[in-house]
């Protein structure tokens, strides 16, 4: 008995183009920091509703998490060639995996369930934008990532 190839699923989602994100180094007051952070959030779920492929997973999942585990390649398109660092932009990928579980794409964003956000940079595009890619992962790829300590 020969059993099919476990197809695991992928998803790339993109945030709107222009949006306003979060910086790990602005000083901002916190209703704006809390605005900002509902809005990236809020985004990311609607870019969930608004993939064809997602919209269907989601649908047949419910009321379950379409994914168990998942790795999340955290993309920033900047607006301009000048360097960035892609890591001060944490807050707005965090608020944005946060929308992936607003969702329903995953039950939660912990260690457990889920590797990254992995933050790089990706191409120029007028006025910047984020981007998600979800590749989902079997319980024994996720755990593969896991770190079990100092080598000895």
């Amino acid at each position: 008995m020969t059993t099919a190839p476990l197809r695991l699923r992928s998803y790339t989602l993109a945030l709107p183009v222009g949006m306003k994100l979060l910086n790990a180094n602005q000083r901002i007051h916190h209703r704006v920091r809390a605005e900002l952070t509902s809005a990236i959030r809020g985004a990311a779920m609607a870019a969930c509703s608004e993939h064809d492929g997602l919209r269907a997973a989601l649908a047949a999942a419910s009321p379950a998490p379409v994914m168990s585990h998942a790795y999340i390649l955290a993309i920033i398109h900047p607006a301009t060639r000048r360097r960035l660092d892609p890591a001060n932009l944490y807050p707005s990928f965090k608020a944005a995996v946060d929308g992936l579980v607003d969702a329903g794409v995953l039950e939660d964003d912990d260690h457990t369930r889920v590797v990254g956000p992995d933050m790089r940079i990706g191409g120029v595009v007028k006025g910047g934008q984020l981007a998600l890619h979800v590749q989902e992962l079997t319980a024994a790829q996720h755990a593969a990532f896991q770190w079990t300590g100092v080598p000895q």
